[in-house]
């Protein structure tokens, strides 16, 4: 299936999306992790394309995305919404891995009524149990704005208490994909989908971290059975 790589400017910024399937098919927004791209996404995108508009958006400081001076899960989900707008996107069924799974929770408790279905991949919002030290930056050149780091690094250690607080208002049926042995505390993905009202939450044991590559068929095996649902 071909993947379109298109430049759209949204408040100010230049952003880069992939995009897969037929422009009349039902949009699905895909959100990448921390120091990827949303490349990541191709082979998801390549078997989900045959049903959905797929749009996977580099997100700021990313990609062939605009590097800005300040990063927060916040100024994402707004990127989000702008690029909802800008593409007429009514309501979008969301999916986030990781970085991006932080910024689909927050956009779809601020925007409930624009998603029509959520999948996280392997993430609850951030618990403030453990303190992340900010590595120093890697001397080779990077894909992505090293900036990224530190700042989301900082809202992982200091986390609004509110996304906890508003997991209640995600009301669109919701689909959480865990690893197993990730390094994320499964036990805190349980806690995520008992709060929000209507979730299911999946486990693919021995995954890890990054789900949808290590176990591509079991991942899009539970995707494609809660879309369908």
């Amino acid at each position: 299936m071909e993947t379109r790589v298109n430049q759209i400017e949204l408040n100010g910024l230049t952003f880069q999306y992939r995009e897969s399937g037929e422009p009349s098919a039902p949009p699905l927004v895909a959100l990448h992790a921390l120091g990827t791209s949303a490349e990541t996404w191709d082979q998801v995108a390549a078997v989900l394309g045959k049903k959905y508009r797929v749009l996977a958006i580099d997100q700021r400081g990313h990609g062939g995305s605009a590097r800005t001076s300040t990063y927060t899960f916040e100024l994402m989900s707004d990127d989000l919404l702008h690029f909802a707008n800008a593409m007429n996107l009514e309501r979008f069924t969301l999916i986030g891995h990781s970085m991006g799974g932080t910024v689909s929770y927050l956009f779809a408790e601020t925007y409930p009524s624009r998603i029509e279905r959520l999948i996280v991949e392997d993430t609850p919002p951030p618990v403030p149990d453990k303190m992340f030290e900010v590595p120093s930056k890697p001397s080779d050149p990077l894909p992505f704005d090293w900036r990224v780091v530190p700042s989301i690094l900082r809202q992982l250690n200091e986390p609004n208490p509110e996304w906890w607080e508003r997991l209640s208002d995600i009301i669109m049926p919701t689909l959480i994909i865990g690893g197993g042995s990730s390094h994320i505390p499964q036990n805190k993905l349980q806690e995520v989908s008992e709060l929000i009202p209507n979730c299911e939450l999946v486990t693919i044991e021995d995954a890890g971290h990054f789900v949808h590559d290590a176990n591509l068929p079991a991942f899009l095996a539970a995707v494609k059975s809660f879309l369908n649902s």
